[in-house]
């Protein structure tokens, strides 16, 4: 199979129909394509035309019959750069053997996917949304690049259109028995006076897919494979230059060189460029910016974060929940007040953990040339991209954004710390100082483990409502942290049946650096909820499947699920001594219910994973094989932060540098095995990429209740903290 993905499509982006002997490029968008032709060689007609229309470029047809789709998503192990284009190859009937694969352009206007708001358009690969957002606009541009093929195969042949039919990358017309290849049509092709919108009808019965289900391998495999697959890392340019910046461990401390002849003097160092959170050093070599970086006598002022000690604050939050004024309100269903007051018996915890570190495996890294009169730049980088698809330097520099080209790379880890690009800025400061040179900012590990944006670390508290018949009648959650949406997400019940429910947050900032970490609030809150569930259900002697079954009264595909997973891991068979099954339930775009399998050294405190089960409902899936692979990932880094992953604060101080004391999940600890099972939907597809790592730690947790009657409320499990609760 041919789909290689090293190339970035040149930013045409503008609508039109380019014919030229080596082939044709269909540019399609929401008011169709435009109705003539012009040749490749008329360059004057073609900047008119450029300059007068803007839409989508998708695809490339060759006259050998190649075919090159283009990819608007970042490509960081989540197998984007086969989903979308399969998607369009799906609708346009083309042979998957022959397609090719490349970015396309960082272009939201062009390129984009439905946004949050209303009319608006991103490029932004987070939040699980990359499937689910740009599902219906691949589906509209296949479908009207097939119909491009089909009229002009009609208008060849001098039949009507509605006579044609597709096979793999050909058009046949039965009655006369002929066939032609997409290839072989590219002479041939003419435009029609209107193009159909393809948006409510004449797209593919779902029964009719060809390639969407089907056991397609991923088209940037075999390079990471051979490593030849160029990540920002591998880049090397021409008359490059390194960057680094020494960014202090109290966040926000603004720096005062007071030895800058020193550092210049040094071997190899080019420049000094201060920020106002960091000194940056650039140098002829990585090794001679990393010496110089060494050497650098700073003063830090002091900043918000002094004196802030992170295992320290969980009384000060315990006081804030219980604070009479309410937070700001995130849901409200009913009145939980009433419930609580009328209720046959109430049930309270708090819930906390700890700030965790994104851990993506490539150093933040980027290359950023700024040309020589500061009003054009090229950066290249990996990256989630983000509101602003040129990431900053347009603003940074002062110049128009399409001033700017981005050349996005394959990302070694993202997990949301690459959906902001506060390094591609950093990267362009150093980059103007040094125009026209190249330069390649590198942050460490230590760099990034210090001056982290964590998960924000927080304290829920859960207190639940029961009647005289065990139910459910009120749920209130209020979470006490910072970061709005970071902690406050995931906190709903949308698909248990709790007749009031309130969730609330109240804000507290100590100044630390806070990003999306994957699943965001989900991690934290569905812990939370998930345990709750499970020791109410204890408390009544009840099964934790028939509690959540009842609850689930009025979501059947969430029921589905835990009637699923409540199958293959065969919930009530005996288990050998020692071990205990538990579940937990998370909507995170996709539906997915999962239990797991436990034992505990209870000499160590040491938690071991044996076994995980998940039943998924994702809507139609485009890649199976890759959703499980989603799933096995979630699962396994959902254990590590769960179990082993903790960043804390001294004095405002970040306590951790490198591997060896932020501690992940090892290969020996990886459960014997993870199993997930995809129920059958035609529903829109939703993302997976977030499903499974939020419900590991109910699970954990609940498995452990069960074993050992005990309850573990504070995120992560380590060892320590297991020896405290079995002891207690």
């Amino acid at each position: 199979m041919k789909n290689k993905t090293t190339k970035t499509m040149s930013p045409m982006g503008r609508r039109q129909f380019l014919r030229s002997s080596g082939g044709v490029a269909l540019f399609i968008g929401a008011s169709g394509l435009l109705p003539s032709f012009l040749s490749c060689t008329d360059t004057k007609g073609v900047e008119r035309q450029l300059t007068k229309h803007d839409v989508t470029a998708w695809v490339r047809i060759t006259e050998d019959g190649h075919i090159t789709i283009y990819n608007p998503a970042a490509e960081m192990g989540q197998g984007s750069m086969t989903s979308l284009p399969l998607v369009f190859a799906e609708e346009m009937d083309a042979d998957w053997s022959k397609v090719n694969v490349e970015f396309s352009p960082q272009e939201a206007d062009i390129y984009g996917s439905p946004g949050w708001q209303p009319g608006t358009k991103l490029m932004f690969t987070v939040g699980s949304r990359t499937t689910n957002s740009y599902y219906s606009v691949m589906r509209k541009a296949g479908a009207q690049a097939r119909y491009v093929l089909l009229h002009s195969a009609a208008a060849h042949w001098k039949v009507p259109v509605d006579e044609l039919t597709t096979g793999p990358s050909e058009i046949l017309h039965e009655k006369s028995d002929q066939k032609i290849g997409y290839g072989a049509l590219v002479p041939y092709l003419t435009m029609p006076e209107t193009l159909p919108d393809f948006s409510a009808s004449g797209l593919k019965d779902p029964k009719d897919f060809r390639l969407i289900g089907s056991q397609i391998p991923r088209t940037e495999i075999p390079e990471k494979v051979d490593g030849s697959a160029l990540f920002a890392m591998d880049l090397r340019m021409p008359n490059m230059v390194y960057g680094v910046l020494e960014r202090g461990s109290l966040h926000g401390a603004k720096p005062t060189l007071t030895n800058e002849a020193v550092i210049l003097a040094m071997e190899g160092v080019l420049k000094i460029v201060p920020f106002d959170h960091a000194i940056g050093v650039v140098a002829n070599t990585l090794e001679a910016a990393l010496l110089a970086k060494k050497a650098l006598d700073i003063q830090w002022s002091d900043a918000q974060a002094k004196g802030f000690n992170s295992q320290e604050i969980y009384p000060t939050y315990a006081q804030m929940a219980s604070a009479p004024e309410k937070g700001k309100t995130v849901n409200e269903i009913g009145d939980v007040d009433r419930a609580l007051r009328t209720a046959v018996k109430t049930y309270e915890a708090d819930f906390k953990n700890d700030y965790v570190y994104h851990a993506q495996m490539e150093p933040l890294n980027a290359v950023v040339k700024v040309a020589k009169d500061g009003q054009s730049a090229e950066v290249w980088v990996g990256s989630q991209q983000g509101p602003d698809t040129k990431l900053g330097i347009p603003n940074l520099l002062g110049i128009p954004h399409e001033a700017v080209k981005v050349n996005l790379q394959y990302l070694g880890g993202g997990f949301g710390r690459r959906s902001m690009n506060d390094f591609v800025v950093e990267c362009g400061s150093l980059a103007q100082a040094m125009a026209p040179q190249p330069v390649k900012l590198i942050w460490t590990r230590e760099d990034d483990v210090t001056y982290g944006a964590f998960r924000p670390l927080t304290l829920q508290r859960l207190k639940v409502s029961t009647d005289a018949q065990g139910n459910l009648t009120g749920f209130s959650h209020c979470v006490v942290g910072d970061g709005g949406n970071l902690v406050a997400s995931g906190a709903r019940n949308d698909h248990y049946a709790i007749p009031n429910q309130w969730v609330e947050w109240r804000e507290a900032s100590h100044g630390v650096r806070l990003k999306h970490w994957r699943s965001v609030g989900h991690g934290p809150n569905k812990f939370a909820i998930e345990a709750m569930l499970d020791e109410v259900a204890h408390d009544q002697g009840m099964d934790p499947m028939a509690l959540r079954r009842k609850l689930m009264a009025n979501a059947p595909r969430a029921l589905a699920t835990l009637d699923k997973v409540t199958q293959i891991s065969d919930w009530n068979a005996p288990l050998p001594e020692g071990r205990a099954k538990g579940v937990a339930f998370v909507e995170h775009g996709s539906l997915g219910t999962g239990v797991c399998e436990i034992s505990v050294d209870r000499t160590t405190g040491t938690i071991k994973v044996h076994r995980f089960w998940i039943a998924l409902d994702a809507g139609v899936v485009i890649q199976p094989d890759n959703v499980k692979a989603q799933m096995e990932g979630g699962i396994i880094m959902g254990i590590s932060s769960v179990l082993k992953e903790q960043i804390t604060v001294v004095d405002g101080q970040v306590q951790q540098r490198n591997y060896d004391d932020y501690q992940l999940l090892r290969m020996q600890e990886v459960p014997d095995s993870i199993e997930t099972v995809i129920l059958p939907s035609a529903e829109h597809p939703e993302g997976v990429g977030e499903t499974a790592t939020p419900m590991v730690a109910g699970a954990i947790a609940n498995a452990f209740l069960r074993l050992t009657g005990k309850r573990l409320r504070h995120l992560p499990f380590t060892p320590e903290r297991v020896l405290d609760v079995l002891n207690s």
